[in-house]
């Protein structure tokens, strides 16, 4: 009997070819940071048409990433959401595997799982306050100043927040625990390599000149969240750990600082990686645990005769 498939395993189920996933990562790259920014700009340019603002200097605001607005948040948001079409369009076309197999190896999103992993995802987050809390203040984890006046750009920036945030980070693990997960698996085939190559390049991705603290902690964000997807067989853990780490982020923003500062961090430093690896080890192991106790697939048959179309939870 052939050996089970892991989910990155699974274009071995498409088309064969191995020069499919060497195209299919160039490819999904340049249409999500070329080709969806460009794009992102119509529903931009409708919004200014519809609230009478001037379209050019709009724009100009909105590209802004050192002075970040409402309008530009939703701008970034929307590129990135645009990688899960981008992700299942590429794996479609190249692979002939259907938008279920991104997802998980159940060929769908499992929400029963992805509701818990919420919860675990604060839990995991309430460890990192604890650890952060006892940290030197010289490491710069704790919160200061007085909190930020609530005003009607608070508002426009919360309900980007809340609406966009979670497709941004959907997108994210589409593209780089998704797509590129099951291309490098198809052309290394090591769950090592898969996860290291996924998560440098999620790492890079965040800006190539950040802070090395800073690159490190998105890297080791990466190799949870590609660890989990292997673990549980789907993206659903690493999307609830995404967006809770996301909306942390921004809404300490908005209360204690600004936006800028969430999406352009600096002065990166090291006394960050206690809370980091006590947020990514506790979920790795609750999230793990929890797919267990639901009784979870994390693999499929290899033979696509035998793939079920619906399996786990």
């Amino acid at each position: 009997m052939p050996t089970p498939l892991e989910y990155h395993q699974l274009h071995r189920l498409g088309r064969p070819g191995r020069w499919r996933p060497i195209v299919g990562v160039p490819l999904l790259v340049f249409a999500t940071f070329v080709l969806a920014p460009l794009a992102a700009f119509v529903p931009v340019i409708g919004w200014l048409l519809v609230t009478g603002e001037p379209v050019v200097a709009g724009l100009d605001a909105a590209l802004d990433l050192d002075h970040v607005t409402p309008l530009g948040l939703a701008y970034v948001n929307i590129v990135l959401a645009a990688a899960i079409p981008i992700a299942i369009l590429v794996n479609l076309a190249l692979h002939g595997l259907g938008p279920g197999w991104l997802t998980s190896v159940a060929r769908r999103i499992r929400w029963r799982f992805f509701g818990a992993c919420l919860g675990l995802s604060a839990v995991a987050l309430l460890a990192t306050v604890m650890v952060s809390s006892v940290v030197p203040q010289g490491g710069g984890t704790g919160v200061t100043g007085e909190a930020n006046a609530f005003t009607s750009t608070t508002r426009d920036f919360l309900l980007v927040v809340v609406i966009l945030t979670p497709l941004q980070a959907a997108g994210e693990e589409f593209a780089f625990r998704g797509y590129l997960m099951q291309a490098f698996g198809g052309i290394f085939g090591s769950r090592a390599v898969t996860v290291l190559l996924s998560s440098l390049l999620f790492a890079l991705a965040h800006g190539i000149g950040q802070d090395l603290p800073i690159f490190v902690d998105r890297f080791a964000f990466g190799l949870v969240a590609g660890a989990l997807v292997i673990l549980t067989g789907g993206l659903e853990a690493g999307i609830a750990m995404h967006v809770l780490n996301n909306f942390l982020a921004f809404g300490l923003a908005l209360a204690f600082t600004d936006m800028s500062s969430a999406l352009n961090p600096t002065g990166g430093t090291w006394w960050s990686l206690p809370g980091t690896l006590t947020q990514s080890l506790v979920y790795l192991v609750l999230a793990t645990w929890v797919a267990r106790r639901m009784g979870l697939r994390s693999t499929v048959a290899a033979d696509t005769g035998l793939v079920p179309s619906q399996g786990g939870t």
